[in-house]
């Protein structure tokens, strides 16, 4: 049995096989992209892309560098967390609520319970509800 020989020309580049697409399906391709990118951000990739390590969130939280990376495995936190998270990197939180038939609404009555740190503490039994998972 003869081996087959490859050869460059055989392989198309990424840019060749992009052009081969129109700029509509170009256009569709990279909005889908940039969807599924976003989509997949995690607390860890966003204090990543602001060169922040996890000592330097910790010590703007007053918490030790051992519960920032629990913080950042969490997948449901309270909204005052993640709102005092986001402030640690310089960014802020907003919460932006999407109908298929609205424009986009930002609940701006959640902006006191970002900037105070969270919510006061209640004395007496917490309801379940007094939560909200992101």
């Amino acid at each position: 049995m003869t081996e087959k020989r490859i050869n460059k020309s055989d392989f198309v580049t990424s840019e060749a096989f992009r052009a081969s697409f129109s700029p509509a399906a170009r256009a569709r391709i990279d909005a889908r992209a940039k969807q599924m990118v976003a989509e997949e951000l995690t607390l860890r990739d966003l204090r990543k892309a602001c060169d922040l390590t996890q000592e330097q969130i910790g010590s703007v939280l007053k918490i030790s560098q051992d519960q920032v990376s629990k913080l950042e495995k969490r997948s449901d936190m309270l909204l005052s967390t993640l709102g005092s998270y986001v402030k640690a990197m310089g960014g802020e939180l907003s919460l932006v609520v999407q109908f298929p038939d609205r424009p986009p609404v930002v609940l701006s009555s959640l902006t006191d319970v970002f900037e105070s740190g969270g919510p006061k503490p209640r004395r007496g039994r917490k309801k379940s509800d007094d939560r909200m998972p992101v």
